[in-house]
């Protein structure tokens, strides 16, 4: 019959002082310049509040329609082509519908 061996180990703690603590460092990968930045934000915002409205609603199956987001519509296109990182893309979908819904509200867009 074998035996295995029992090991105990001892842990011995180590006092923590200043000199012994290490910092972590994060590095930030820069995937795009500041004024890439900005000019993807400035066209959202230019393409958040363009809305195609009408003078008299049409009716479209019997529903109402005053007003048509194609500035929006353009601008999922837009990103969903053009970002390639998911979490790129779904900060500019939440900007692109928040800047839709206060363009909508603030009467922004085309009158036809």
């Amino acid at each position: 019959m074998v035996t295995k061996k029992q090991t105990t180990k001892r842990i011995t703690k180590k006092p923590t002082t200043k000199a012994t603590t290490v910092t972590r460092r994060t590095y930030e990968r820069v995937f795009e310049s500041d004024g890439t930045y900005l000019l993807k934000l400035v066209s959202c915002l230019l393409l958040g509040t363009l809305w195609l409205r009408f003078a008299e609603p049409i009716s479209w199956m019997g529903v109402p329609l005053g007003a048509l987001p194609i500035g929006l519509l353009l601008g999922l296109i837009l990103v969903n082509r053009f970002e390639s990182h998911q979490s790129d893309r779904k900060i500019w979908y939440a900007i692109l519908i928040i800047i839709s819904i206060c363009g909508f509200f603030w009467n922004l867009g085309i009158v036809l």
